[in-house]
């Protein structure tokens, strides 16, 4: 995939990738690392970045339970993988057509 292409498929795609990860993220807490940046919950970026990565990739949404890459923050300090269920964050949504 040619980089014109790929970053209109990530345009296409951010909007419903921000709101589905924002859905995701109700009740989570803010990330507790002192060295936390924003107030959005440990994993938000990753599971933005990953989401994207799929849809781009796939043109579909993910079914089921997929667990996220681990990560590190920015001090190179580990944060574990976990798992993130599909179906309610997707249900009743729609992927728009190209």
């Amino acid at each position: 995939m040619n980089n014109e292409k790929r970053n209109a498929l990530e345009a296409h795609y951010q909007p419903i990738v921000e709101e589905i990860v924002e859905h995701w993220a109700i009740g989570k807490p803010p990330n507790p690392s002192p060295a936390a940046t924003t107030s959005k919950p440990s994993g938000y970026f990753r599971l933005t970045n990953w989401l994207l990565e799929y849809l781009v990739m796939n043109g579909e949404f993910p079914k089921g339970v997929h667990m996220m890459p681990e990560g590190r923050d920015r001090f190179g300090q580990l944060e574990p993988s976990f798992p993130v269920d599909f179906e309610p964050l997707t249900a009743g949504r729609v992927l728009p057509k190209l």
